[in-house]
């Protein structure tokens, strides 16, 4: 049944599908305009080869962003006004009873099981085509196929009985249920910060302690001068997915550990990766990941708030063709059309996201190298084939790094 909703929904979806189109339009555009120099700040750094290179995996990286869209939006029409998430909830009716826990959980899997196989295309176009086009993908057909078992498993295992928790207390905890899933999201979060380092990491890569000792030392005096304590230094086999490198810190309290890619080590000299992690270092003194969780928490209370106040009301599932009111398909439906309407919020995330990158730069200025850091961001830059010439509002958008030359810029000020 057509209503207002119906409307403001088809509204949202058009604003935000064809702004990320024009969006997409406009980054290979400027990114091809560039492409046949390099820029000044990094000219005696990149040769024009690995900046062509870099402009070709950006347009072919859009170019596949552009697919997934068109699905995604193809298959949410499909899910809601095409009736087709209507059409599982009463085809589960036949099994389960209608509304109950189970009929909610098999209604719910079955959604995330149908947009999963809908990615899979996607992911293996992502892995065996863009990445391996342009040199930078490990993975065989096996290990592919064995992480996604994996991630399989691992979503039943941990997902089902938060959902069937969430689903119990929707249906239990009568108008306050909000309140109580926000809880129990809360602490399902904080569980797997505190278990992903010891068990569900290692079932992807291998963990080794580093070895390098004159590098160990160095790392360790930074700590020291930092007053950082950690559980201790990890090198982890990321070379046997892809190229890419990178270093993070994982878990908290007595837990955290700070983690550095093979390929990553190969490439720095250990005074490029004592300021890398310097960066990281910063991240954690300027509580960047408490602020991001905190806010995380606080949003999705607002959000649960909101589905309170929508779940019993009729014209939104009228409005999406979703049949009767009941917890499950409130829950999907939610889900589903929220990033539709908070599309536009993505700039200031994003913005966000930069300003924590740029006080992280800061606290390694000043606690390392600023140079040695300049130094590492630039191998970094060609290593990964990352675009030293974004367009400026795709990047405002999108992106949660601040642009190669105005990163670059600001430490070579403070050097």
């Amino acid at each position: 049944m057509t209503n207002a909703f119906t409307w403001t929904f088809l509204a949202a979806l058009a604003a935000a599908t064809l702004t990320r189109l024009w969006l997409a339009r406009r980054q290979v555009a400027h990114v091809r305009a560039h492409r046949g120099a390099v820029p000044p700040t990094f000219a005696e750094s990149i040769g024009l080869p690995a900046h062509q290179n870099a402009a070709d995996y950006t347009v072919a990286k859009v170019r596949l962003g552009v697919a997934d869209l068109m699905i995604g939006v193809a298959a949410l029409l499909a899910l809601t006004l095409g009736g087709v998430l209507r059409w599982l909830s009463g085809q589960w009716a036949g099994v389960f009873e209608a509304g109950g826990l189970w009929h909610g959980v098999a209604l719910v899997a079955s959604v995330a099981l149908l947009l999963s196989a809908l990615e899979l295309p996607l992911s293996v176009a992502r892995t065996f085509v863009v990445e391996a086009r342009f040199g930078f993908n490990r993975m065989t057909p096996a290990l592919f196929l064995a992480d996604l078992a994996k991630h399989t498993l691992l979503g039943a295992a941990l997902g089902l009985p938060l959902l069937m928790l969430v689903l119990w207390l929707m249906q239990r905890m009568g108008e306050w249920w909000w309140l109580t899933v926000w809880l129990a999201w809360m602490g399902f979060n904080l569980l797997i910060l505190l278990i992903y380092p010891t068990f569900i990491a290692p079932l992807f890569n291998k963990f080794a302690p580093l070895e390098d000792p004159a590098l160990a030392g160095r790392i360790d005096a930074l700590l020291a001068r930092c007053g950082f304590r950690s559980k201790g230094l990890y090198v982890m086999d990321g070379s046997r997915r892809s190229a890419h490198g990178n270093a993070y810190f994982t878990g908290f309290g007595a837990a955290k550990r700070i983690v550095f890619f093979d390929t990553l080590l190969s490439r720095l000299a250990p005074a490029e990766v004592e300021a890398v992690l310097a960066h990281e270092l910063g991240h954690f003194r300027r509580h960047h990941v408490w602020k991001r969780i905190t806010l995380l928490f606080a949003l999705s209370l607002a959000l649960l708030w909101v589905l309170g106040r929508l779940i019993g009301e009729p014209w939104f599932y009228d409005g999406l063709n979703a049949g009767a009111p009941g917890a499950a398909t409130g829950l999907l439906l939610f889900v589903l059309v929220l990033p539709v309407f908070t599309f536009f919020l993505q700039p200031f995330t994003s913005l966000y996201s930069r300003k924590h990158e740029f006080e992280a730069d800061a606290y390694a200025a000043a606690h390392a190298s600023a140079a040695e850091l300049v130094k590492a961001l630039v191998k970094l830059y060609r290593d990964n084939a990352a675009t030293l010439t974004p367009d400026p509002l795709h990047s405002a958008f999108y992106d949660s790094h601040p642009p190669a030359a105005t990163r670059i810029a600001r430490l070579q000020a403070s050097s």
